[in-house]
């Protein structure tokens, strides 16, 4: 004799079974559309970057106390339907790339680290691509952990472009967004982005003035807790960007 089962239990496991918990947005910034892309020059000289905002880089996710000559930052941001365009300043005394190597130690050398959840999901993404911690070296080499757990370079992902004068540093970039169906070795698709869409977004900087480590890592978002160095692993410390027109 077969018992049925009732709806309401149907329906509880059905949620049950199929609920992914999704990131709480905090650090929300809307970012407005440009009618024109940015050439990536690293000037910023285009109308559009005089109307976005600056925003702080300014938490500090690892290292010691460090004093404002040393390092200070701001970013920008705007989009169109192809691509993120993004506009860093860097002020640094010291630029730093021991190795030249793009695979090997490349988080102890100068280098920006942009973060991107294209669906705003949150979750884990140091092995997969449920995420992407993209490292923009100062040569311009991307470099991300692929899913069999090796650093690979990505430099389709992000065009960049820097000129440094004095100890100020202007990083100029625009970013393809790709999902987390993203396959390694295979012809991806892009995200096409639209109105009022949300992405997962942090940027960070490595700092280190000649020494075997990097000392300090200086992020863009408030992460709570001791451990703030969890970008790398975690999405569900980004930021929330919202598309606007």
């Amino acid at each position: 004799m077969k018992l049925a089962i009732p709806v309401f239990l149907c329906a509880l496991l059905y949620a049950c079974t199929t609920h992914q918990p999704k990131k709480k947005d905090h650090q929300i910034i809307e970012i407005k559309k440009v009618s024109e892309s940015p050439t990536i020059d690293g000037k910023g000289a285009e109308n559009s970057w005089n109307l976005a905002t600056w925003h702080p880089l300014d938490q500090n996710w690892l290292g010691n106390p460090y004093e404002h000559d040393d390092f200070n930052g701001r970013y920008k941001l705007s989009w169109d339907e192809n691509r993120l365009y993004l506009l860093v300043e860097i002020v640094d005394d010291t630029l730093y790339d021991k190795v030249k190597d793009p695979l090997k130690l490349w988080w102890n050398d100068d280098s920006i680290q942009v973060f991107i959840d294209e669906d705003n999901s949150g979750g884990l993404h140091q092995n997969n691509h449920n995420a992407f911690g993209y490292h923009i070296a100062l040569d311009g080499n991307v470099v991300d952990f692929n899913p069999n757990k090796k650093p690979q370079l990505y430099n389709e992902h992000v065009i960049s472009k820097r000129v440094t004068e004095g100890n100020k540093s202007l990083w100029e970039m625009a970013i393809t967004i790709y999902d987390e169906e993203f396959e390694d070795g295979k012809k991806n698709g892009s995200v096409i982005l639209k109105v009022n869409q949300k992405i997962g977004f942090a940027i960070a900087y490595c700092d280190n003035d000649e020494s075997t480590e990097r000392e300090n890592f200086i992020g863009s978002v408030f992460v709570p807790g001791e451990d703030k160095n969890r970008a790398w692993i975690d999405a569900d410390v980004f930021g929330t960007i919202i598309l606007k027109e």
